[in-house]
């Protein structure tokens, strides 16, 4: 495969691209020359203007479609690639069972005034997500779900009383960066509040992370959109288990 590639709308290595925005004025003529003004300073040249759809008043959206010129370089992607193998739910409960001798103890929920918890749900409850069941399927996993809008002090709290070895934080809104500021706030409210070799691991996940972040934001590991619970269960054994018990 080449490492160089071109965007493929109709026919391979065209460049073409389709983006959409919106831009706080009225819908217009006007307003939809200054979209595809927009996109051409984008490096779409040419640029149409396929939809263009009143958002109230005062805003428009608008769907552009056309060509760049610039070359995607595979070599040079950054990217953070699972380290750890999946295991099934019953390799899970006998690494736990093995090892540990007791339950791990997950503790999860949305900080901050996130009330969305279909992504924390998605892991943590039994019925799960993508045909997995949820880490509450896991016998040897003990899952405390905190649900929506829980303040960090609420957090750092409850894991110290539950003793958890894991925190699964969720965010989903991400308003002036909303879900960064939170995190960071935090992770330093944990290592405020543990010892360094005491701290719970610390596993933040939702649309608009970066996966490359995750020492920049003080946690221990970052998961985007797509994540399954059968990732999530096999990274904490990976680290709780695996890692500790060749330590």
């Amino acid at each position: 495969m080449s490492s160089v590639v071109r965007p493929y709308g109709d026919t391979t290595g065209d460049g073409m691209v389709q983006v959409s925005f919106t831009l706080p004025v009225p819908h217009s003529k006007v307003a939809e020359g200054g979209a595809a003004q927009l996109a051409k300073k984008m490096g779409i040249d040419p640029a149409l203007v396929v939809h263009a759809k009143p958002m109230g008043p005062d805003f428009t959206f608008f769907v552009v479609y056309g060509r760049v010129n610039h070359l995607v370089e595979l070599d040079k992607v950054e990217v953070v690639e699972r380290d750890y193998p999946l295991l099934t739910p019953k390799e899970v409960n006998a690494a736990v069972k093995r090892s540990m001798r007791r339950r791990l103890v997950v503790v999860g929920g949305c900080i901050g005034t996130d009330a969305h918890t279909v992504g924390i749900d998605a892991i943590l409850n039994v019925k799960g997500f993508a045909g997995e069941k949820g880490l509450e399927y896991y016998r040897e996993l003990k899952v405390v779900n905190l649900g929506a809008q829980v303040s960090v002090p609420q957090l750092v709290e409850r894991a110290r009383e539950e003793r958890a070895d894991a925190v699964l934080v969720s965010q989903v809104v991400t308003q002036r960066d909303a879900h960064l500021l939170n995190t960071r706030e935090m992770s330093a409210a944990f290592r405020e509040a543990y010892p360094t070799d005491r701290r719970p691991l610390l596993v933040v996940g939702g649309p608009r992370f970066d996966e490359t972040m995750a020492a920049e934001l003080g946690v221990d590991r970052v998961f985007t959109r797509g994540t399954t619970p059968g990732e999530v269960a096999s990274y904490l054994v990976h680290r709780l288990v695996t890692l500790k018990g060749t330590a």
